[in-house]
């Protein structure tokens, strides 16, 4: 029987204002084959918001059930709402062989990390902490007050980023997504990822040795 190959679980974080979600759009459109995990939430949805594409909007009964079946790779309660990564379906598509992409914040990717720690993660960080302020008030969609709180918590972050595998400085969008491009070839071509369709080609090459003699 041949051994099936494991897919990637891809893990990208950074702080907000560091460019992580363009990043993951470009790779996103770069491989469509790429499995995008959609997060489940208590909140409400927002306009414009989708069930099962924007997120899983469940009640907090509900979540709070999926949390003692242990069905999350990660949740965190942010504020009055809970947000969790479900686990059945990342898990079943890595195991078919997929790459799964999951875009969540630093808290969420250690948790990942001991659940699954074959994952790859990434962490991306702004080229200074003067560039990500200024990306952030050019966005104008904090207050002031919610800015320098998220510039403070950079500081704690990065004292966990050497937890990750990789760490691109998104200085120039272009060359960011390349690197990250550049990670997930890499680790496709591991042979640790591949002993599957190795030992398919060993097969065939004895196969076709002795059929010949």
């Amino acid at each position: 029987m041949t051994m099936k190959d494991e897919g990637i679980l891809l893990v990208v974080s950074g702080p907000s204002g560091a460019g992580k979600g363009t990043i993951c759009s470009a790779l996103r459109q770069a491989y469509p084959d790429i499995h995008y995990s959609v997060s489940m939430t208590t909140r409400a949805p927002r306009s414009g918001e989708k069930e099962g594409i924007s997120y899983y909007f469940r009640k907090e009964t509900e979540f709070r059930e999926l949390i003692q079946r242990n069905a999350f790779l990660e949740y965190a309660q942010v504020y009055d709402h809970f947000y969790g990564t479900p686990k059945k379906y990342v898990l079943d598509q890595v195991a078919r062989g997929k790459t799964v992409l999951l875009e969540i914040d630093i808290q969420g990717a250690m948790q990942v990390k001991k659940t699954y720690p074959k994952g790859v993660f990434i962490y991306i960080v702004p080229p200074s902490l003067q560039i990500l302020s200024q990306r952030i008030h050019d966005r104008g969609t904090d207050s002031e007050e919610v800015i320098q709180k998220r510039l403070s918590q950079i500081t704690r972050e990065l004292a966990l980023a050497h937890q990750y595998d990789y760490i691109i400085v998104n200085d120039v969008l272009e060359q960011a997504v390349r690197k990250t491009s550049a990670i997930l070839e890499a680790e496709r071509c591991k042979l640790s990822r591949n002993e599957g369709q190795i030992e398919t080609i060993f097969k065939q090459y004895i196969t076709k040795e002795v059929s010949s003699k």
